[in-house]
């Protein structure tokens, strides 16, 4: 393929962008005068929190603003062209042909009823003149550029019956299938596990530097940056703070926003304790199996073992770490546990008793002493009821009073800093750091003795998922509960785990203390799993 457009001057500038936000809204401006650039065959990434602008921006140089939020100020110049007020039959010649965007969640980008070949065809059909043949060559071309096994069976693909990481490469070869000379990626690897992240970054950095694009990444993840891009920009509340190279921002910060985001980044040090020999054992998994089958109609039938062999024990007081891939097992363990799916075989203990093979029936005077909080926060919440009621569910499912449930609910608000008037309100209404804690309070509504958190802060901002471990560990060491945390995150597991087990393909590949695991791993898969976690030797905020 051959190389994007030249020509001389930015590829993208940005000049005192401002971007108006509803009346009703607590601050006048989501983006305030707003400037930077990216040149032809660099990578800038504008960081920050939710809520600073980013994707506003992004949507902003793609011409794809809602009408609340009007462009009151400024330029928008893709290669020296004022984009900022292009009608909308400008700004779809425009849209694949000289930029392009790739969104953080494919599988809702993608349209779910077509299949990928055809998908990516209907970006040539719409902007080239190109034959039937000559547009199968040029996807199939794409497809084997972004790394995807077997185009063939690829592009006759539904993007379900790919992987995540498989998902991603469809959406870069959709945005670069026509070569443009901005690429604009928007948190492209916040939902993928650390593996499948690093290859992605690594096929953007190539791309980029094969067709001399100029990229826009956006991201929060201050490991991606260091990762990948040459300058930086931060933003916050729709203001850029601080701009410059990477290393001068990331290891000399000077405003005190950036400052507070490096200090929010975890590092890699293990941080785990040792756990008391004579604490009781509130957990203990025992050769733990869970097999899927699978019959079509016209194909033979297909066993899939999520889980196998698996065998854990978690003490009071311990927080036991489950790390791994997407597909690894790791979910699927917990929801054997608190018996959201049925295992195949093995035991499970809660206290010393059995409730692998219990009936649901039998199982109800249990399901208070196992809580979970999930990943999404908003999903975990019915949007049609008040947070109160919300966590007063369970007690008054379980015989509490409905004052002495809001009494409770009332307390559990203050433990996890928010406000008792927030029961009267709707999930909507909270940040997703907020819906965390409500959930978090919800669990622990129950009074619990084993908390399992599954990737509770994998899709939060640096700073507030600082605030949430911080929360986590402070309600671990005063209520002296056992937990249990899934994360891909290796940041993220040895600030909080006591203990580390490490899963592939449904195994349990290494455990032990977080102390060991991290500092000596001994299994390949581990060690392959801490090489690709990004920006793992930066030393973020220090000289």
């Amino acid at each position: 393929m051959t190389a994007a457009k030249s020509g001389t001057g930015p590829v993208l500038d940005v000049r005192g962008l401002t971007i108006a936000l509803p009346t009703h809204s607590d601050r006048p401006e989501a983006v305030s005068e707003v400037s930077f650039s990216v040149e032809r065959g660099e990578i800038v990434c504008l960081v920050g929190e939710s809520g600073s602008g980013k994707s506003v921006i992004a949507q902003a140089v793609m011409g794809l603003l809602p009408d609340s939020l009007p462009l009151t100020v400024g330029q928008v110049l893709l290669e020296g062209e004022d984009i900022a007020h292009a009608g909308r039959d400008r700004l779809r010649q425009l849209r694949a042909t000289r930029m392009s965007m790739v969104f953080q969640e494919p599988m809702t980008a993608l349209n779910p009823v077509m299949r990928c070949g055809d998908q990516i065809d209907e970006v040539l059909r719409e902007h080239t003149a190109l034959g039937p043949a000559e547009r199968r060559a040029k996807i199939l071309d794409i497809i084997r550029e972004v790394a995807l096994p077997d185009p063939e069976r690829i592009v006759m693909s539904y993007p379900h019956q790919l992987s995540g990481g498989q998902r991603q490469r469809i959406m870069i070869a959709m945005a670069l299938v026509l070569e443009p000379a901005l690429l604009i990626a928007d948190e492209p690897t916040t939902a993928l596990d650390v593996t499948t992240q690093a290859q992605i970054l690594e096929l953007i950095k190539t791309l980029q530097a094969r067709h001399g694009m100029g990229v826009l990444f956006i991201t929060h993840d201050f490991g991606v940056v260091a990762e990948i891009a040459r300058r930086v920009a931060v933003l916050r509340l729709g203001r850029l703070v601080e701009t410059g190279d990477k290393d001068a921002v990331l290891k000399r910060p000077r405003h005190d926003y950036t400052i507070m985001l490096m200090n929010s980044v975890p590092d890699f040090k293990p941080h785990g304790r040792p756990i008391a020999p004579d604490q009781p054992i509130v957990l203990q998994t025992k050769k733990l199996d869970k097999t899927y089958a699978e019959r079509g109609w016209f194909s033979a039938r297909r066993v899939v073992h999520a889980a196998t062999d698996v065998s854990l024990e978690v003490r009071r007081g311990q927080t036991l770490g489950i790390v791994g891939e997407s597909g690894s097992g790791k979910s699927t363990v917990a929801r054997c546990i608190v018996r959201l799916i049925d295992p195949t075989g093995g035991e499970v203990y809660i206290h010393g008793e059995e409730i692998a093979r219990r009936s649901h029936r039998a199982l109800r005077p249990l399901r208070r002493k196992v809580q979970i909080v999930f990943q999404d926060p908003y999903r975990s919440l019915n949007p049609r009821r008040t947070v109160g009621e919300a966590i007063i569910e369970g007690p008054v499912n379980y015989g509490l009073s409905r004052s002495e449930a809001f009494e409770r609910a009332r307390r559990l608000m203050d433990l996890v800093r928010m406000d008792a008037a927030a029961l009267e309100r709707y999930p909507h209404q909270f940040s997703g750091g907020q819906r965390q804690r409500i959930c978090i309070a919800r669990a622990l509504a129950m009074e619990p003795e084993l908390l399992i958190a599954d990737e509770a802060v994998s899709a939060l901002d640096v700073s507030v998922q600082a605030q949430v471990l911080e929360l986590l560990e402070e309600i671990r060491e005063r209520l002296n509960l056992a937990m249990l945390f899934i994360t891909h995150d290796l940041r993220v597991a040895a600030q909080v785990c006591d203990h580390v087990a490490v899963m592939s393909q449904g195994r349990v590949v290494e455990y032990g203390p977080a102390n060991e695991v991290f500092v000596s791993p001994r299994h390949a898969y581990t060690q392959a799993l801490f090489a690709a976690a990004p920006g793992r030797d930066f030393a973020f905020g220090q000289a």
